[in-house]
């Protein structure tokens, strides 16, 4: 029974939460009906159940939400407060690492994971990752394909939780920019090596 003792140890991590992580202004959501309202689900476990503050979807009941964070991040599970009258969503399918997700591309694209979610108003529900796949994240995509009958959805909260790592999200970009730079030094340093030896 070793496992089940490790099952609570993740629910009682109440420091795990990743909102600190969270790049709040970078955080950007398709068919929202009101700009910048998406950073309104993002809050600390204390607010979780305010419900002055949500972001609500516009045309249908569709949501695509892009969140960034700070630093690459493990995520271990996702709680989501939706509103009342079938305005809470359904279902979520989460990608990784893919700012690119928008309504013409995402039914094409495989979620790392998905799950039917539940009517959940005090977020009480934790829906957990596959954790090892969930281990190298530095943007995540959630799409919020359906709800439980209203026109349009509503949410008050997304809670993650996992850890952080070490690295910072500028530091993988930068290098990736400047790995052309430095191969086209390398290269005349090592033939350069070469003719030497020979």
């Amino acid at each position: 029974g070793h496992k089940h003792d490790d099952e609570p140890e993740k629910e009682r991590g109440e420091d795990g939460t990743l909102f600190p992580y969270i790049d709040t202004v970078k955080v950007r959501c398709l068919n929202e009906n009101t700009t910048g309202a998406a950073r309104n689900v993002f809050k600390p476990r204390d607010e979780k159940l305010d419900k002055t503050k949500y972001l609500e979807s516009a045309a249908d009941e569709q949501l695509i939400l892009h969140i960034p964070f700070t630093c690459v991040i493990k995520l271990k599970s996702i709680c989501i407060i939706g509103g009342e009258n079938g305005a809470s969503p359904s279902k979520l399918k989460v990608y990784i690492n893919r700012e690119d997700i928008d309504f013409d591309n995402v039914e094409t694209m495989s979620p790392v994971q998905e799950w039917d979610l539940q009517e959940d108003p005090s977020g009480l529900l934790n829906y957990p990752t596959r954790y090892a796949k969930f281990g190298n994240v530095s943007h995540l995509t959630l799409f919020f394909p359906s709800n439980f009958g209203n026109d349009v959805s509503r949410i008050y909260y997304v809670g993650l939780t996992g850890e952080a790592t070490q690295l910072k999200r500028e530091v993988v970009h930068a290098t990736y920019e400047l790995r052309p730079q430095a191969s086209d030094h390398k290269n005349p340093a090592e033939t350069g090596l070469g003719r030497t030896i020979q």
